[in-house]
């Protein structure tokens, strides 16, 4: 009883902010519910309205291009997490400066990187002097590059995350496996394949995982920075729900939207799950 006591102040919240929610989400999947009147049971009508709805599904389509950050961001974390386990001079100072980023605000990272983006931004004038760019335009207003401009600020934010976990992994490896293996003479791009990689799987498991849920519900990027916009080419499954409940105030189908984007996530999770044998280390 002392043990529940203590955890019981917690188990309040979880229930009152995340289990009840869940639940009473679900219920108001098959619901037809707009605040105002009391929710009338419709059975499966908001599914198969989902299934006939274009615009959902190009949502869909956009969430899953999304995905392409997840092994992008992977191998660059993979990268500086290697780069900073080093014992030199002033690391402390790198690391912290590539961290940065994911502790600020979302807001401000969007605002701001909305502005380099701009037509007169320091992003085209890069862009106009390396021959990249044909016309002076913003990256955000084209249809065809303003979903990958995204994804790029995404990456940009996420890689400090990554690279912390993945500095743990690393740290967790031991050195003298690392080192019998240059005694017998094996090159580094042998350690890393044979030695340091298997060692990361585990880590490699909740970061892919992590990463792919992040891109399929990706919300906060899209509402900062383009609010599904231009043409809904950056039109996400997530922003869909969101702008069926707080626009349009139809709360039961967004609800069966959201269940619909949480089934996509779990059999990406499972899907992980499998490439990377479940995290297990071999040997």
């Amino acid at each position: 009883m002392l043990a529940y006591s203590f955890m019981l102040p917690f188990l309040v919240l979880l229930i009152l902010y995340h289990t009840w929610p869940v639940i009473f989400g679900t219920y108001l999947a098959f619901t037809k519910y707009n605040i105002i009147s009391p929710p009338e049971f419709v059975g499966l009508a908001n599914f198969r309205e989902l299934i006939q709805d274009q615009q959902f599904w190009s949502g869909v389509v956009n969430s899953l291009k999304y995905i392409l950050v997840v092994p992008v961001i992977q191998l660059l974390s993979i990268g500086v997490a290697m780069l900073v386990n080093r014992p030199l001079k002033g690391i402390g100072f790198f690391r912290t400066a590539f961290y940065v980023p994911v502790v600020t605000s979302f807001a401000v990272v969007g605002l701001i990187w909305t502005w380099m983006y701009q037509q007169s931004g320091p992003v085209n004038f890069v862009l106009m002097h390396l021959g990249l760019m044909q016309r002076d335009s913003s990256l955000l207003n084209n249809p065809g590059s303003a979903l990958y401009a995204v994804m790029f600020v995404t990456l940009w934010k996420g890689v400090g995350y990554y690279m912390v976990l993945y500095l743990a992994g690393l740290q967790s490896i031991g050195r003298e496996l690392e080192e019998a293996a240059v005694i017998d003479g094996a090159t580094r791009w042998q350690v890393f394949v044979n030695i340091t990689l298997p060692g990361l799987r585990p880590t490699i498991l909740v970061c892919s995982l992590l990463s792919t849920i992040s891109a399929v519900k990706v919300f906060e990027e899209i509402f900062v920075m383009t609010q599904g916009g231009p043409v809904g080419s950056t039109y996400t499954a997530l922003f869909f729900t969101y702008a069926k409940a707080f626009q349009d105030f139809r709360y039961g189908y967004a609800a069966a939207a959201g269940i619909v984007v949480a089934l996509i996530s779990l059999i990406f999770g499972v899907i992980n799950f499998r490439l990377t044998r479940g995290g297990r280390v071999d040997g």
